[in-house]
């Protein structure tokens, strides 16, 4: 049997370590930050709403998650069910229709429970601003005999309170002098309002007056009670089974998992190349050691008069230009490759002339190097004429002597 290497063995070690921290962050870890304010129905927090939905379920109400806009109301059975619309967000959806939607859900029998902005969607709604102090907490007066005032002293919070003091609208509790929790007929439907969604909240609900508000709110067991998530910004999908898993911490341990196979397989079996690192002896080394020496000297004149040179030999070994010609002046090597080649060589005698003074006076780098340019310009002409005549003999065809 094959033994396992110590790269794969610290790569199965480092994976059941990082299974072994996945599942316990998984399981002790919370489902949701107690930091959500929102009373919506997935947060598990304190101020969410999750306790008093699974509750309801388990009293025998039949609960759901209304995850589309108001004005769908229409399509469902208003006399047996209690929408719940728990502090809503602006939800992007036009107000006056969905009020007008909200108004024929009460109409046809439906009841509606909504806290703090919530009643903006009520018919007749008219809240201000709470007159009490202290607008954190408050400790409830009920009033009168109704069936949400027999819930006794409630906890609740929220800077709202009604302002309406019609005799269709019935006052339940107080806060000082403030209405916090009012219902009213509208149709054969009834609208009750609470200044905030704290009693129905998981901290909330622990107090029995809490409780007891909220099943009078809702109604007799039977009913179908459907909370609001569509204005939280909740939308049912495949995503919302997963909300208790740390996803982007599973993401990114599986993606370190990746990274490690991949580094402990290529660092064996990956190419073997050579560092790239250019040799001591290279030309390209040599030729930027002799142009940093020269800059230093200043020795324009030994370039131009490497230049001038190596035209002149090319003249001699390849050209066929006698060597007392090439001792003579520029014009007599013009005129004498103007008779080998042809053409007008004007150019190679001027550059000629000026690398022939460049000897006995200083130029400028600028002047130097564009002498240069134009020398070697002129040495790949001569080439090139070289290349053509050669080429010229070799398509020629030859002729055999008669006998």
């Amino acid at each position: 049997m094959r033994r396992l290497s110590r790269d794969t063995l610290l790569v199965l070690f480092s994976v059941l370590g990082i299974v072994a921290v996945i599942g316990a962050i998984s399981i002790f870890s919370p489902e949701s930050d107690n930091a959500d304010p929102t009373p919506t129905t997935y947060n598990s927090g304190t101020d969410g709403a999750k306790a008093a939905y699974l509750l309801l379920q388990k009293l025998g109400y039949d609960t759901a998650r209304w995850d589309r806009t108001i004005s769908a109301l229409d399509e469902i059975d208003a006399a047996h069910t209690t929408f719940i619309l728990a502090e809503p967000w602006p939800s992007g959806e036009d107000n006056h229709r969905a009020r007008q939607a909200m108004e024929s859900f009460l109409q046809r029998g439906g009841r509606v429970l909504a806290t703090g902005a919530g009643g903006y969607y009520l018919p007749q709604s008219e809240m201000s601003r709470a007159a009490r102090v202290n607008d954190n907490l408050c400790s409830t007066t009920p009033e009168g005999r109704g069936d949400l005032a027999r819930a006794g002293t409630v906890t609740i919070s929220g800077n709202q309170a009604w302002a309406s003091d019609k005799i269709s609208v019935r006052v339940q509790q107080r806060c000082n002098q403030d209405a916090v929790v009012v219902s009213y007929r509208v149709g054969s439907g009834e609208a009750i309002w609470w200044s905030s969604a704290m009693p129905l909240t998981n901290a909330g609900l622990k107090e029995d007056g809490s409780l007891r508000l909220l099943l009078a709110s809702i109604g007799p067991s039977g009913r179908r009670v459907l909370f609001d998530e569509f204005v939280h910004g909740n939308r049912v999908s495949p995503w919302d089974f997963a909300s208790g898993i740390p996803i982007r911490s599973l993401a990114l341990q599986f993606g370190l998992i990746a990274l490690l196979l991949l580094v402990s397989f290529s660092r064996r079996h990956g190419p073997t190349r050579a560092l790239l690192q250019v040799p001591r002896t290279s030309p390209l080394e040599f030729a930027e050691s002799m142009g940093q020496l020269y800059g230093k000297a200043g020795a324009t004149a030994i370039a131009v008069d490497c230049s001038r040179r190596r035209v002149v030999r090319y003249l001699y070994e390849s050209c066929g230009v006698p060597a007392e010609v090439l001792r003579d002046s520029p014009k007599a090597i013009a005129d004498a490759v103007q008779q080998r080649f042809g053409g007008d060589w004007s150019k190679l005698e001027e550059h000629l002339k000026h690398a022939n003074g460049s000897e006995f006076q200083s130029i400028s780098p600028a002047t130097a190097l564009s002498l240069v340019i134009a020398l070697n310009r002129d040495l790949l002409e001569l080439k090139n004429r070289i290349q053509v005549q050669s080429s010229a003999r070799k398509g020629s065809p030859s002729f055999e002597p008669r006998h």
